[in-house]
């Protein structure tokens, strides 16, 4: 008689109790490992990513070793549709990307006191594997893009709009 099981298993979740978003529960296939870890957090290597409806078009990167620590993070194409990294060549080999819909990019944001200063970092994005659930931030090579560059306010944009 064969008893196997042949029910698919049931995800595996990871439960965290952020000092951001209070208790957040993800499956354990969402984890992304870092492995090479992040400037400033080098001992930390599990996260997850967070968007939340109402801060669309960010999202954070949290960590689930150290609940206290999340960066918001956005698709830099959201902010500059000319943005055009040039990521270098190793790149490919080394987050072990095989095809263009194996990954995306994204950018690190910096938010000043009482958020009245919002930088982008379009230098170094976060590369994801979205196949092998890894990622890295990744240095562009001989690029003018800046580690601050100024997030567009909507109050901006409307008044360069209106001033054109």
């Amino acid at each position: 008689m064969n008893t196997q099981n042949t029910a698919a298993a049931a995800p595996q979740i990871r439960t965290v109790n952020t000092s951001r978003f209070g208790e957040v529960s993800v499956p354990e296939d969402d984890v992304f490992t870092l492995k090479w870890g992040l400037p400033g957090f080098g001992f930390l290597r599990e996260f997850v990513v967070l968007a939340l409806e109402d801060q669309k078009p960010y999202v954070w990167l949290q960590s689930l070793e150290r609940p206290e620590i999340a960066m918001p993070l956005i698709d830099p194409w959201a902010l500059f549709s000319d943005y055009d990294p040039q990521l270098p060549s190793v790149t490919a080999a080394v987050m072990e990307i095989e095809r263009p819909d194996d990954f995306c990019l994204m950018c690190v944001c910096v938010v000043g006191p009482e958020a009245k200063e919002l930088t982008v970092n379009l230098l170094a994005p976060v590369v994801f594997n979205l196949r092998l659930r890894i990622a890295r931030q990744v240095m562009l090579e001989d690029s003018q893009y800046s580690i601050r560059t100024p997030i567009p306010r909507a109050e901006d944009v409307v008044k360069e709009a209106n001033s054109a």
